[in-house]
């Protein structure tokens, strides 16, 4: 599978976000697949017709050949799209990963600082009543 990047300085190390797929069997396209799946972002699916389609990749069928296909929301229309998989030349991770950055730690840490803001607040506004 031919997997290209786009190395801007802006790009989160370990993100999918600029990567372009082009399977060269079944097999790399159902990795590809199932990547595009996890992702929390816009893909686009390019197909060898030429027409592509843009949008969140909802949910895939492995039922092996051309029975094989995946759902996508465009994100230029509120009907899903239905493309099998037999059809796609490429799968780009085209749009922000709106998790990139959000790991569990990151979250409690933003958690444990809006706590001891909020305790810092409430003891200077206790102090400044007269009560510490």
């Amino acid at each position: 599978m031919t997997d290209t990047k786009n190395h801007s300085t802006d790009s989160i190390a370990g993100s999918l976000e600029g990567r372009v797929f082009r399977p060269a069997s079944l097999a790399q396209l159902a990795e590809a697949v199932e990547l595009a799946f996890d992702y929390r972002g816009d893909v686009t699916i390019g197909l060898k017709s030429g027409e592509s389609f843009v949008g969140y990749l909802f949910n895939r069928q492995q039922v092996g050949g051309s029975e094989s296909s995946l759902e996508l929301f465009p994100s230029n229309s509120s009907l899903a799209q239905k493309i099998r998989y037999d059809q796609i030349a490429t799968i780009a991770f085209t749009g922000g990963d709106t998790a990139t950055g959000k790991s569990w730690e990151t979250w409690i840490s933003k958690k444990e600082s809006e706590r001891r803001a909020e305790v810092d607040r409430v003891a200077a506004d206790a102090k400044a009543r007269g009560i510490l």
